[in-house]
């Protein structure tokens, strides 16, 4: 009977050493599956991350080209205004000019008092 016994539990240790072979086995094409999917994954994620930044460029270039036209728009009309400015300024130097001319003219030509 101890040798029927020893047999069996032979058979069992053995069985059980194939099955934790089966299982660590299997467990390495678990991993590497799990591996392929993390690769794949980043992948993907890294194309998105790519994509989004293209569509974030793309929108901060036309924020920057609206900037710009905005200022180029502010730029020509403040030249504009600069140069309506500059004629009414001319405009009151000239009234000025008359008007010291005319009270030159006025005080040659009236007695002083003093």
């Amino acid at each position: 009977m101890s040798e029927s016994q020893s047999r069996y539990s032979i058979v069992e240790r053995l069985t059980q050493k194939k099955l934790d072979i089966i299982t660590v086995k299997s467990e390495l094409d678990d991993d590497l599956k799990a591996k392929e999917q993390k690769i794949d994954e980043l992948k993907k994620s890294l194309q998105d991350w790519e994509a989004d930044i293209k569509q974030d460029i793309e929108k901060e270039r036309r924020v920057r080209k609206r900037d710009i036209e905005r200022l180029e728009r502010n730029f020509d009309y403040a030249v504009k205004r600069k140069d309506s400015k500059k004629k009414a300024y001319e405009d009151k130097l000239e009234a000025i000019e008359k008007a010291l001319a005319r009270v030159e003219e006025i005080s040659k030509t009236a007695p002083t008092i003093q």
